[in-house]
């Protein structure tokens, strides 16, 4: 049995990821699709009805289905249209995520910050990249926490300071020169350029292509396989001291 003023939210589960701003004493809320909102918060241009909003209401407790009464979002808002104190409170509210999208940011950021460990870190007494595994099993013995709504790399310093107890690990770039052979120099800069701005670039009377480019060490690896694969072992490469 319905009663009035609460909508019941069909389809739903019993988490929900809303947008609440508390303004003239009162609570609103908007229930959201949490990739959008997020999104739209962070400045992107994105339609907000049937986008943003799920559903066309303005609530004082969307977990409840209860929607806000017209003349107090009228009274607060000066208006009574749906997107425009969506957007409002959007702009100026606090965006609430369930758990379960919480997981599954940290989840995606955690791989994020292993790829970024994997690109550019390496044991500086091998020189060689560190395995996923191993950087995700010294992540786990160091009880690294993933913070969901900071970006993965304003936190790899804090994590890799908290893997060298447990791994030889350090950040690090090499300049590498390169030099391909006439047949393969028109695939050069493009094939360079994925891993890193080319510099110091030469095209030589012979038609070759030369260049210097600083990586991540941990891609040094993978550099020279694209590069031998592209010019069947042809391409001539060299660390260079700095």
């Amino acid at each position: 049995m319905s009663m009035k003023g609460v909508m019941s939210m069909e389809g739903e589960r019993v988490h929900f990821n809303l947008a609440r701003l508390k303004k003239g004493g009162q609570n609103f809320e908007v229930a959201v699709d949490p990739d959008l909102a997020v999104a739209y918060r962070n400045g992107k241009d994105i339609p907000l009805l049937d986008n943003v909003i799920r559903g066309n209401k303005i609530f004082s407790d969307v977990k409840k289905g209860t929607l806000a009464p017209e003349n107090i979002i009228k009274q607060v808002f000066d208006t009574t249209d749906a997107v425009k104190v969506a957007e409002i409170i959007l702009k100026h509210g606090e965006i609430q995520l369930s758990q379960e999208y919480r997981n599954k940011l940290r989840e995606d950021k955690r791989r994020k910050i292993v790829d970024i460990i994997r690109k550019n870190a390496i044991d500086p007494k091998t020189k060689l990249p560190h395995p996923v595994q191993r950087i995700e099993n010294a992540m786990e013995e160091a009880k690294v926490k993933i913070d969901e709504f900071k970006s993965a790399e304003d936190q790899i310093e804090d994590i890799v300071r908290k893997l060298k107890p447990i791994i030889p690990i350090s950040m690090e770039t090499k300049r590498i020169s390169i030099r391909m052979p006439p047949e393969h120099a028109g695939k050069g800069y493009g094939a360079v350029s994925q891993f890193g701005k080319p510099q110091n670039e030469e095209w030589r009377n012979d038609g070759s292509y030369v260049c210097v480019v600083e990586i991540p060490a941990g891609l040094e690896a993978d550099l020279y396989e694209k590069l031998n694969v592209m010019t069947k072992g042809s391409v001539e490469t060299k660390v260079l001291e700095r």
